[in-house]
């Protein structure tokens, strides 16, 4: 037998995943009312929504900027939906100001995903980690293998879609993107972001803006 599902319930599970309240009602009914697996039921289903659409055409959208207190550092990034009318409304709308944000907040970030970083970039690193000092005198599979975990953690730092989002920790930029996809039924894509710092290129201060961005998040 089934737990009560209470609307509380049902609100604090749309809160967490932004899925619509019926998809939340069935998921919480399935979990016996534990909001934990109904999270992860979602999330799974989202992943799954989000797969399907990928290949569509995606070529409405908006282009969001930040500009965080201070003017001291400003970003720009186009986010694109299938329709202009899924492209008005503030669920998608939050969501790009939410990404123009992460980008801020994330200063070796480069690139929107692995897919996009450069092969001269890769290999580049993957030559910096095989020629360190710590990894000289051992064998040649013990060498690469540590290397390449190396490697994939740098890539990683590089990429957008694998940042853990920072309203959200335990979630990353792709998922909260393909929890949108479930939410709003279409294909979404960041496509592009330029990020604009003060004084770039020249000598200045070292702030530390990821610091700075994460404290403005928590106190609001």
């Amino acid at each position: 037998m089934h737990n009560k599902i209470s609307s509380e319930n049902i609100k604090e599970l749309r809160n967490k995943t932004g899925a619509g309240m019926t998809d939340c009602k069935k998921a919480l009914e399935s979990s016996n009312g534990d909001i934990n697996i109904a999270v992860e039921t979602l999330r799974k289903k989202g992943l799954a929504i989000a797969d399907k659409k990928s290949t569509r055409l995606a070529a409405e959208g908006l282009v969001e900027s930040y500009i965080h207190a201070g003017s001291r550092i400003g970003v720009l990034v186009e986010i694109n939906c299938e329709t202009d009318f899924v492209a008005r409304q503030p669920e998608f709308q939050q969501l790009a100001k939410n990404i123009a944000m992460q980008i801020a907040a994330c200063q070796a970030v480069k690139y929107v995903s692995r897919n996009d970083i450069p092969q001269n970039t890769i290999l580049y690193e993957q030559q910096l980690e095989l020629q360190k000092e710590d990894l000289v005198n051992k064998p040649n599979e013990i060498k690469t293998k540590i290397a390449q975990g190396r490697v994939d953690k740098r890539l990683k730092e590089l990429s957008l879609m694998d940042q853990d989002f920072i309203r959200e920790s335990n979630i990353t930029v792709e998922e909260l993107v393909k929890q949108h996809i479930s939410l709003l039924g279409e294909n979404i894509k960041i496509r592009r972001f330029q990020r604009f710092l003060l004084g770039e290129g020249l000598e200045s201060k070292n702030n530390n803006f990821a610091d700075e961005i994460s404290s403005m998040i928590q106190s609001k």
